[in-house]
């Protein structure tokens, strides 16, 4: 047989490593892309911050001419939630002012999004999923119709739609596809893992009762978060926290008689090196010197996890965008080429390109 010299036929070929750009189903084209522009870099111009500024600009508007229909609460302090009564409210002002600063940031974000549809490894983008805290309310969902709109007016034919799942089992969820699936052979669940600037989440991820193609009906059977934000813990202290929360969650799941795999997905920001350690990217992590040389976090929760069950843990990481949007995966079959665009803190970013194992168009 003849012998591939291909560096793609090796990539598929190699063992599993953490920060992959070939997993079983798809190929990750790009991800933590930090595009910038003479302004800076472009996802500043589309996150959690920007809409709040959006909000609070229409509100100074307003406050020149008389009282603000929102209060005196400061724009930082208003929950979604409360956003979403005012949208939904019988004070039509208030609302308009809502409304306001989602036309504002559809047009930023559509413009965020012309600028990475320019670069080549975005090029024929069919869709993309959008996920992240800002989806998960009426307001966001309807901000990203609007930005869609947007695109598709200015002759851009692209499908801008809400992630399918809560943006908090997406995270979870995605770890499913960083293995190839006869690694789950035998088992009912997984542990995943989504660490973010603000949020630990831990929980145990069921594959599907109906075995449906692509883990299409996996879905988080138990979880844990913690706010760890609020204690501004250091870095070994979140270890310990989260291995406390894992193994509560083993026991958990022995107990209910869910038989784990004894695999950890772990969804972390920034660019994440074969070896598990990240490159860079962690600054917003708790505790600091994630990047450190010394540190490498699938290894200490190996080293604290050693068995799950009567097999030995392996852990598996890679980037929380790429998890996020890995997720999404069973529900992509009717493309080839998308993306994910997880609005938060801040703007993460990954794109995709469906392997043989998906059902392309």
């Amino acid at each position: 047989m003849a012998k591939s010299s291909s560096k793609h036929s090796e990539e598929v070929n190699a063992p599993l490593a953490h920060g992959a750009t070939v997993l079983p189903l798809v190929t990750i084209d790009d991800y933590n892309n930090e595009l910038r522009d003479k302004n800076g870099f472009v996802g500043d111009n589309a996150n959690k911050k920007t809409f709040q500024q959006k909000l609070d600009d229409w509100r100074k508007h307003v406050r020149k001419f008389g009282d603000d229909p929102i209060g005196k609460v400061a724009t930082a302090k208003l929950s979604k939630k409360k956003i979403e009564a005012l949208l939904k409210g019988d004070d039509m002002e208030a609302a308009a002012l809502i409304m306001g600063a989602m036309e504002d940031f559809a047009q930023d974000f559509a413009e965020v999004i012309r600028k990475f549809l320019k670069d080549e490894r975005w090029s024929k983008t069919e869709r993309i999923v959008v996920g992240g805290g800002f989806r998960q309310s009426r307001f966001g969902e309807l901000t990203i119709a609007r930005t869609m709109v947007i695109l598709k007016a200015a002759g851009i034919a692209i499908d801008v739609v809400p992630i399918v799942h809560h943006p908090d089992e997406a995270g979870l969820i995605g770890s499913v596809h960083l293995m190839p699936p006869w690694m789950f052979k035998g088992y009912e669940a997984m542990l995943a893992v989504d660490i973010g600037g603000t949020n630990v989440r831990a929980g145990v991820v069921e594959f599907g009762r109906e075995k449906k193609p692509h883990f299409a009906d996996a879905s988080v059977w138990e979880s844990a978060i913690w706010r760890h934000a609020d204690d501004e813990p250091s870095r070994s202290a979140t270890v310990e926290k989260l291995v406390a929360m894992l193994q509560e969650l083993i026991d958990k799941a022995e107990k209910a008689n869910l038989k784990p795999a004894p695999i950890i997905g772990i969804a972390c920001p920034g660019i994440i090196k074969a070896d598990g350690s990240i490159e860079r990217g962690g600054q917003n992590l708790p505790g600091g010197n994630w990047e450190s040389d010394s540190f490498n976090l699938p290894a200490a929760l190996m080293k604290a996890i050693p068995e799950i069950g009567d097999h030995s843990t392996y852990v598996m990481m890679h980037n929380d965008a790429v998890v996020q949007g890995l997720s999404q995966i069973p529900f992509m079959n009717d493309v080839f080429r998308w993306a994910v665009l997880t609005v938060g803190t801040g703007l993460g970013n990954a794109h995709f390109t469906n392997r043989e194992g998906m059902k392309a168009r």
